[in-house]
């Protein structure tokens, strides 16, 4: 069986400066990084370790858009014994970031002052020769602020008092920043800025729009591989795998590149939590982690639902995620994944057709069996996503839709529901993600479910819908429409001058 060992389709976004944050343990690091992006992406709480993973996003500051990472706390500067089972892992996310860094922003809490641990990490900062500006957190009232200058004693050219918490000092914080950010990077955003000054608005040349990022969510129940499989598209440790449920907390977002009509599409993969049944999920962070799960989804545009293959191997917990997607009208493929441990044909047909029989809601969303540790298939799936994708810019005739059901009609008449048959007067397209159809007809409530679908199914075929729902709505067509030269009820009509 022949491996994919790297992915044709992925490749990486366009350079934006890269900040990452970074500090000791339980010093406000999430904190600082929702208030910089303005929404709260990153789980927040008092417990230390929460954040595991390299969690980034885009943020833009006065014009200039920049990249932003949120590190987990760096817990075992200079230790050898008493490490947490994730501290390693951490310490390796960090460090990545560190390294992929263009500048450095080091979290420290005034109100506790300097601690050892803090001077672990500032010796590891200054050791990589990258600029570095101290943003001393919770620094609440102006003696706060005072008490920060002790934290200048490590000798980095900025520091910075803030507050995430009122949101206070973030702006000098990142114009601190943007003056540490090497030559050639300030360079490029001042002519930027200076092109879309002399940009002229009225100029007939028309450029080409530039396509918005595919955002794809990949989710499952805990421990079917979703972590894996980010990792094996990307040809990198990007997330920490584990074989211990719940070690994906964030719902993290990772930049790159699809084949799209030949060119390369941006995207955005969302790796998230397992999705748990709400009766085992106990804790804070666990709830947040499943609500930022369960956003992924809505926010979605395509969903990749990791299942395990395997005999009986579908759950209770993978219909309800089923059923999620489904509830969201959200375009779908299913990633068998862990199939090679089950790898015959006559299995993989068995496999598929229990994949049909449990999970009916999503018998549109086509499947792909692939194997994440041996990096199996996965340009099958990256084919997939591209096709898939091309479906949501399907855009068909409003004349065809309609040539489309009328046939559909004469093949097979709708059964007769009521005192009167369903008949069909006018079909167009309102929106293409997912396809959604509105049909107006004599009266909808003359329509039989099973006659519906038979309907939506007529479009799928005849436009090749591939992995996303359609949508069919009907609506009573008014019976008659009043024009205004017509006078209404107990009025006299009007006589015409001779």
């Amino acid at each position: 069986m022949k491996e994919n060992n790297c992915p044709s389709s992925i490749t990486n976004s366009p350079r934006l400066p890269v900040i990452a944050i970074v500090g000791r343990p339980n010093v406000g690091k999430s904190s600082l990084f929702n208030a910089v992006i303005g929404r709260r992406m990153a789980i927040v709480h008092e417990q230390s370790g929460v954040t595991r993973d390299r969690v980034a996003a885009t943020g833009s500051f006065r014009g200039r858009h920049f990249q932003l990472i949120d590190t987990g706390g760096l817990g075992t500067m200079g230790a050898s014994r008493n490490i947490d089972h994730w501290d390693e892992h951490i310490s390796n996310q960090v460090f990545q970031a560190i390294d992929d860094a263009d500048a450095l922003i080091m979290v420290v809490n005034v109100q506790q002052g300097i601690v050892p641990l803090d001077e672990a990490v500032a010796e590891e900062l200054r050791s990589t020769g990258k600029p570095v500006v101290v943003a001393a957190n919770k620094s609440d009232n102006p003696q706060l602020g005072q008490e920060s200058v002790e934290f200048s004693r490590w000798g980095f050219d900025d520091l910075t008092p803030i507050s995430c918490l009122h949101r206070y000092g973030i702006d000098q914080l990142l114009e601190a920043v943007f003056k540490q950010l090497p030559e050639d990077m300030q360079k490029n955003h001042d002519a930027a800025d200076a092109q879309d000054d002399t940009e002229d608005p009225e100029s007939d040349e028309k450029s080409t729009p530039a396509l918005t990022p595919l955002r794809i969510a990949i989710v499952g129940r805990p421990n079917v591989g979703k972590s894996s499989l980010v990792n094996a598209l990307l040809g990198e440790e990007r997330v920490i795998t584990s074989d211990i449920a719940g070690t994906t907390r964030d719902a993290v977002d990772i930049d790159f590149a699809i084949k799209f009509h030949g060119e390369e599409r941006p995207a955005i993969l969302v790796d998230t939590a397992g999705l748990r049944k709400t009766a085992k999920v106990h804790d804070a962070v666990e709830k947040f982690s499943v609500m930022r799960s369960e956003s992924a989804i809505e926010h979605a545009e395509l969903v990749l639902m990791v299942v395990e293959a395997g005999e009986g191997s579908i759950t209770a917990q993978d219909r309800r995620i089923a059923g999620l997607i489904e509830r969201n009208n959200k375009p779908c493929i299913i990633v068998a994944n862990k199939y090679d441990l089950c790898a015959s044909d006559a299995k993989i047909k068995a496999l598929h057709q229990m994949l049909r029989n449990d999970l009916p809601g999503l018998g549109y969303a086509p499947v792909v069996f692939t194997s994440a540790s041996r990096r199996l298939h996965l340009n099958t799936l990256l084919d997939m996503i591209s096709t898939v994708a091309e479906q949501l810019e399907l855009r068909p005739s409003t004349a065809l839709v309609n040539r489309v059901l009328l046939d559909a009609f004469e093949r097979l008449s709708p059964p007769v529901v009521g005192v009167s048959p369903l008949k069909l007067y006018y079909t167009t397209m309102t929106a293409h993600t997912p396809p959604h159809f509105l049909m107006f007809v004599n009266k909808a409530a003359n329509c039989a479910p099973n006659y519906k679908a038979y309907l939506a199914g007529e479009l799928r075929k005849a436009f090749g819908f591939i992995g996303v729902p359609v949508l069919l709505d009907l609506r009573d067509r008014p019976k008659k429409v009043v024009n205004f030269h017509t006078p209404g009820r107990g009025e006299k009509p009007r006589r015409r001058k001779k």
